[in-house]
């Protein structure tokens, strides 16, 4: 089991490797991240958030079983705002136990079908001062953060944030 907590301004989860993340000032988002190769979703690289659009910032992990409904719950919202952009990024590390190729399955499997990136330095979490997962964040188009949440952001919630900006 995953412990999580706060000191100092810094964020730390005994295993699943959320360590060592240090806070980071918003003013220098966006971060380029690596894109995967899934459902709505291609290989290569991104700016999180989307520079000149609203973007709703998912950040998630394969081993959190709330992530799993969060995901169902941006595809159930997310044709409702055809200009908003939609990103999720994970902060785990592909290696011999988790290849890139596991979390595209994990992200085909859980509905996902839109941007999906990595930022295995935790920079994101960092940026946005993420205190659990998932994290949601909404950012406007001039690249202000509007919105966080740590844990499942529902529904209603996410369509008020987002009706408010677009």
């Amino acid at each position: 089991m995953a412990g999580l907590g706060l000191t100092g301004g810094s964020l730390w989860v005994a295993q699943n490797g959320l360590s060592g993340i240090q806070p980071r000032d918003t003013d220098q988002l966006p971060i380029r991240v690596e894109t995967l190769d899934a459902r709505g979703s291609s290989a290569g690289e991104t700016a999180v958030p989307t520079p000149g659009t609203v973007t709703v910032v998912d950040l998630f992990a394969t081993w959190c079983a709330p992530c799993d409904d969060q995901l169902e719950i941006l595809d159930a919202i997310r044709s409702e705002y055809t200009d908003v952009s939609f990103v999720s990024v994970t902060n785990e590390r592909p290696s011999e136990t988790l290849t890139r190729a596991d979390i595209s399955e994990w992200w085909n499997r859980n509905g996902g079908a839109w941007t999906v990136g990595l930022d295995p330095g935790s920079e994101l979490l960092a940026a946005f001062g993420a205190d659990g997962l998932p994290y949601i964040a909404i950012v406007d188009e001039s690249g202000t953060v509007q919105f966080g949440h740590s844990g499942l952001a529902e529904d209603e919630t996410l369509r008020d944030e987002l009706d408010a900006l677009v």
